[in-house]
C-alpha cells in the first residue's frame, strides 16, 4: 500500500475520533481485518506506546502507520493525526453559529453513542488476542478494579500490569 492511500485510511480513522481511542474500530477494520497490513498484536503495541508516551490522544495512529509501512507510514500517520486539528478551525467557525440547533445536538449525541458501541466491540476483539491465559485475565481484571477504585493515572496501572506480566513470564 502506498503512503498516500495509507494516509487516507488513517485520516478516515482520525476524523472519526473524539477522544483518541474511538478510532480503534476503523483502524482494526481497515488495517487488520480488510487489508491485513498489521496484526492485532501490533495494533495493541501501537496503543500501548501511544498511551504511555506524552503527546496528543490518538498518537497510536502514528504507530499503526509505522507497523504498516515503516517510516513513510509513520509520516502518513502523523499527517493524518494533525489534519483534523487543521480542519477544526473552519469547521468550528461554521458550526459555532449553529451549535444550539436541535438537529445538530441530536446528530452529535448519536455519534457519541455509536462511538461507544464501536469502541466496546473493538476492545473485545483486541482483548481476545491479548488475554491468552488465566493470569493475563487476572491482570486485566485487577487493572480494571484499580482504575475504578482509585484515581491512579492509566500509565502507572499499565506499567504495573506490564511488570507483573514480565515477572510471570520470567518465572515460568
Amino acid at each position: 500500500m502506498n503512503w498516500l492511500m495509507l494516509y487516507l485510511v488513517l485520516l478516515k480513522a482520525t476524523l472519526s475520533t473524539f477522544s483518541g481511542m474511538t478510532s480503534l474500530p476503523v483502524l482494526r477494520d481497515e488495517l487488520v481485518v480488510k487489508r491485513q497490513l498489521i496484526s492485532d498484536e501490533q495494533l495493541n503495541t501501537a496503543i500501548v506506546v501511544g498511551r504511555s508516551t506524552p503527546g496528543p490522544a490518538g498518537l497510536h495512529v502514528v504507530g499503526c502507520g509505522y507497523f504498516a509501512a515503516g517510516l513513510p507510514g509513520a509520516l502518513a500517520g502523523f499527517l493524518a493525526l494533525v489534519t483534523p486539528a487543521l480542519l477544526a478551525i473552519p469547521l468550528m467557525a461554521f458550526l459555532g453559529r449553529r451549535q444550539q440547533h436541535a438537529r445538530l445536538q441530536s446528530a452529535l449525541s448519536a455519534i457519541v453513542v455509536a462511538s461507544v458501541g464501536l469502541t466496546t466491540g473493538t476492545a473485545w476483539q483486541l482483548s481476545r488476542s491479548a488475554l491468552d491465559s488465566p493470569f493475563t485475565w487476572l491482570i486485566a481484571l485487577g487493572s480494571l478494579a484499580t482504575l475504578l477504585a482509585t484515581r491512579w493515572d492509566t500509565v502507572w496501572v499499565m506499567a504495573g500490569a506490564a511488570a507483573l506480566a514480565l515477572a510471570a513470564r520470567t518465572i515460568s
